[in-house]
């Protein structure tokens, strides 16, 4: 049920337990919530205690939510509890009710209707009630989304949220408090929406040896790509189009430059090999300076222009985590992920290559994800157990010029005897080695499409640099690094 319901008894507190390291696995926390026998009437149930004293009460089978934030996911999470409620009951025992709201604007119209008394604009409030048990954050944002979760903790409170600027951040801090709270700290919406990846890396494949993942994460970029892919409509008519359909939001900048991508990056590479990896480390390029002419080049040689983001962890231990358009082989299953979709593509030693598919983003794909760690948090909060991310290992971070790929290099060239010669003995210079190499008329220039075997991106930089500089140059046009098979 959703909506002003019944107070209970509060769940009995004690010291919280050691935590097991990544994966998971509940570990032992406060004491469990026990539940009440059907037959315990309402004039049973007494107000909500003192602090000093809810130690010694009983638990409840009601579970009792407040909700920061009600946008698109917080109205979205309202109406799923709302339509979920009995099944959710009928599997875990537990009742979720949604029991406060806090919100900017309590006369703002919504997408679900409330009653008068769910809404506060006291967020601090919230978190510090006793009647609240577990807190779902949707405001977004670093402040005061990490206060607020900070203090949700500190009261004893599992979270759950979908805050992935925040956790990019401050992910650390966080997890360290949920630990030092014996409370649960779940964010399965933060990465890829409605698509369950964090569920399976820190479950599943906790003990796998991941090496690297490649994602399409951000779904604006997708249909971007897609509709300049299909249609061969330019970046900025594409881009118009999606925000007339709602996939794009009136300044774009977070997500047409990486941004968006590169905070979920973090966070995947983080839980994918254990190790602290922040917004900052990571590298990210948007896709606002690709061009038709780029599209039509990749699709020319058999591939599909993507704007990746790629983890990857070496035989060292060091990590590398980048955000940007790449050329995409037709046959790598990511090639297939059209318009808005997401998907992630995981590669372990073991296991070899999974792939998680689906909505990354949308009200109702995301509040899914939310309502999958709310239930996880309300079973474990009632069990007294809490699933410990552990401590994340520092790492050397590979910047962006550490790294390999293949690379797509488009020139203008002046048409004329010992060009070739000119450019080619550029790349030798530099140690980049050339795998194909195509050229095209265009009256008295000519166009230059080369494909490097694997280089250092710093040499291929330097290559481009020096490129540049050649007098039979006019242009150095496309730079797209290549993703095979």
């Amino acid at each position: 049920m959703v909506g002003a319901g019944g107070r209970g008894h509060r769940a009995r507190q004690a010291p919280a337990g050691g935590a097991e390291p990544l994966g998971l696995n509940p570990v032992a926390g406060p004491a469990a919530m026990p539940v009440p026998s059907p037959d315990v009437s309402s004039s049973d149930v007494a107000a909500p205690p003192s602090p000093d004293d809810a130690a010694d009460e009983p638990g409840r089978a009601v579970v009792r939510v407040g909700v920061l934030g009600c946008g698109n996911v917080g109205a979205a999470l309202v109406q799923l509890l709302r339509r979920q409620a009995k099944v959710v009951e009928a599997r875990t025992g537990l009742r979720l009710e949604v029991a406060s709201i806090a919100v900017r604007n309590l006369a703002r119209e919504r997408d679900v209707e409330l009653v008068p008394e769910l809404l506060t604009r006291d967020s601090h409030a919230l978190v510090e009630d006793p009647d609240i048990d577990v807190v779902v954050e949707v405001i977004g944002g670093i402040e005061p989304a990490r206060e607020l979760i900070l203090t949700a903790l500190r009261h004893g409170k599992p979270v759950v949220t979908a805050n992935k600027e925040l956790l990019a951040n401050c992910g650390a801090e966080l997890f360290g408090a949920a630990d030092a709270a014996g409370r649960d700290l779940l964010f399965e919406a933060a990465v890829a929406g409605g698509i369950p990846l964090v569920r399976a890396l820190r479950e599943s494949l906790r003990g796998e040896p991941v090496r690297r993942v490649l994602g399409i994460v951000n779904g604006t970029t997708n249909f971007i790509l897609t509709r300049m892919g299909e249609d061969g409509t330019s970046f900025g008519e594409a881009l118009g189009e999606a925000q007339r359909l709602g996939f794009a939001e009136r300044d774009p900048t977070a997500d047409v430059e990486g941004l968006d991508a590169g905070a979920k990056a973090a966070i995947i590479a983080s839980i994918a090999f254990g190790a602290r990896v922040v917004a900052g480390d990571v590298y990210h390029e948007g896709i606002s300076k690709i061009t038709e002419a780029d599209i039509v080049s990749a699709q020319r040689l058999g591939y599909v222009v993507k704007l990746l983001a790629i983890c990857e962890q070496d035989e060292t231990g060091a990590v590398a985590v980048r955000v940007h358009p790449a050329m995409l082989s037709r046959q790598h299953p990511l090639a297939a992920v059209r318009d808005s979709y997401n998907a992630v593509f995981v590669e372990g030693d073991a296991v070899g290559s999974l792939m998680f598919y689906g909505r990354g983003a949308g009200g109702m794909p995301t509040a899914s994800a939310v309502l999958g760690d709310l239930i996880d948090a309300a079973v474990n909060l009632r069990k007294g157990t809490y699933a410990s991310l552990g401590t994340f290992g520092r790492v050397p971070i590979r910047a962006i010029d550490e790294t390999t790929a293949e690379y797509h290099v488009v020139l203008d060239v002046a048409d004329r005897p010992g060009v070739l010669h000119a450019v080619t003995g550029v790349f030798a210079r530099h140690d980049v080695s050339i795998r194909a190499a195509e050229q095209e008329g265009l009256g008295v220039d000519a166009r230059l499409v080369f494909i490097t075997h694997e280089a250092r991106e710093a040499a291929v930089q330097a290559t481009l640099r020096e490129l540049r500089d050649l007098d039979v140059v006019e242009r150095v046009g496309g730079f797209l690094r290549v993703i095979g098979a």
